[in-house]
């Protein structure tokens, strides 16, 4: 392949605890060390851990060494300037420096009106919007989103939890797993939101942009004309907490008036409980900055290395990340082919039509999910929902791999499955040696996937 990418010198960890206590603070018991294995529900640690192949940024990371010294510096400044001020003055001033760096970072320094709310999570994003869709209104909101199963559990209930909202939520895939149509699910939408609009009800359609096994729907072109049908009654979110995203397709989506919904805890790699919604000045909902209202010094860590594995991704010529990652997709999809206990979960291509916007890097695969399978006599069987999870929580010894969560993704012979899912991320990309050396670790990861099902049988 013979294109190198610089390592990044991995430097001494000098370890804090108070840094690594604040790191796993302001979120909720996610995030919380369990003392007896030393990581928190979504299997991560509060320190570097550079050993790891870690392949898992759908769901979580491990903090890397650079993002641990960007925490570190941060809660030494803070403390310095608690010398001199009180901790609502200090933490205001650093959040208001983080907003304009990740601005700046995004493209977005001279967008005019434009709004950035930095939150605990994703889901705490999606339940401040549907209370300002609910003043003043006779009749509940409607709020249409995709499947919780291909974004996040708790959406759902922090979209109507207290907000007199009906949610509806349009499922993506079908039962054998393989991807809905992108006209169904657009034909599905569409037909909701002429029902809500019948009768003057508002409407706020979230998008995804990408899902857990990295779909986008309903397509942008669907949205964008439901929105230009009815401006007054629909407001538009893009979930894409993923962040999966090239700056130029953010800010077309702002562009188009739809807020957009960020998180730096999964292509980024940050530690978990660190997200962010832009909100273009032409969406009708005012937004307090609930970010503003209380301290929360574990956010503001955390926010601040994602702005800064951002910055180290964006580093990267895009030439080169596209030639990288599609490389490591031909490889691994080749590898998921043609390996019997592996079966790929088929996504469609990524468009965006309807985008004022060129393709780059984020058109590509970057997420790549697959069931599991026993190799029997009598040939292959699924291993199911429970034998899936079991094997991904399964305390590792020797060389250890880290994927994306058990995802579930319908039936096959009769057995409920789930997909785990194998992932690039924007620090793979920074740190790696060469593609060569990447798609290696890749392809290791795999063998002992394999390996781990095998101990099963």
């Amino acid at each position: 392949m013979g294109v190198t990418f610089l390592k990044v010198q991995q430097p001494t960890i000098n370890r804090c605890f108070e840094t690594e206590k604040l790191l796993v603070s302001g979120g909720d018991s996610r995030l919380t060390i369990d003392p007896s294995s030393g990581v928190n529900k979504y299997g991560c640690q509060a320190f570097p851990d550079t050993s790891l192949l870690a392949f898992g940024s759908s769901t979580a990371s491990v903090i890397s060494t650079t993002g641990y010294e960007i925490a570190q510096r941060l809660q030494f400044q803070m403390q310095a300037a608690l010398q001199a001020g009180t901790l609502a003055t200090v933490y205001q001033q650093q959040l208001k420096q983080l907003s304009i760096d990740w601005l700046k970072a995004c493209d977005l320094a001279d967008y005019p009106g434009l709004k950035l709310i930095f939150s605990a999570s994703g889901t705490d994003l999606h339940g401040m919007i549907t209370p300002h869709l609910s003043k003043n209104e006779s009749s509940a909101p409607l709020v249409i989103m995709v499947e919780a199963n291909e974004t996040g559990s708790g959406v759902c209930p922090a979209l109507a939890n207290g907000n007199n909202a009906e949610v509806k939520q349009v499922s993506l895939r079908l039962e054998d797993g393989s991807p809905r149509s992108i006209e169904d699910i657009d034909g599905q939408v569409a037909s909701w939101v002429a029902e809500a609009v019948a009768v003057n009800r508002k409407v706020l359609l979230i998008m995804v942009d990408q899902s857990k096994t990295g779909l986008i729907a309903p397509s942008p072109e669907c949205v964008l004309a439901l929105k230009q049908g009815n401006p007054d009654l629909i407001t538009v979110m893009v979930d894409a907490c993923q962040f999966r995203l090239h700056t130029t397709t953010l800010n077309s989506y702002l562009q188009l008036g739809f807020m957009v919904a960020l998180t730096g805890s999964k292509f980024l790699t940050a530690p978990s409980f660190s997200a962010a919604l832009l909100v273009p000045d032409s969406v009708k909902c005012f937004l307090n900055d609930q970010s503003l209202v209380e301290p929360n010094v574990g956010l503001l860590l955390r926010i601040a290395v994602a702005l800064e594995e951002l910055r180290r991704f964006r580093n990267i010529p895009t030439a080169k990340v596209i030639l990288m990652m599609d490389a490591f997709s031909q490889a691994i999809l080749n590898k998921l082919n043609n390996e019997p206990h592996f079966e790929l979960l088929r996504a469609p291509a990524l468009e965006r039509k309807g985008l004022l916007t060129t393709k780059s890097w984020d058109h590509l695969q970057t997420i790549f999910p697959f069931v599991l399978y026993h190799q029997k006599p009598s040939g292959r069987v699924p291993l199911s929902r429970v034998e899936t999870l079991k094997l991904y929580q399964k305390k590792q010894s020797g060389i250890r791999w880290q994927l994306g969560q058990p995802v579930a993704c319908g039936s096959r012979q009769g057995i409920e499955v789930s997909a785990l899912r194998l992932c690039i991320s924007s620090r793979l990309i920074v740190e790696a040696a060469s593609i060569d050396s990447l798609i290696d670790d890749a392809l290791m990861t795999l063998s002992l996937v394999k390996r781990a099902i095998q101990n099963l049988d």
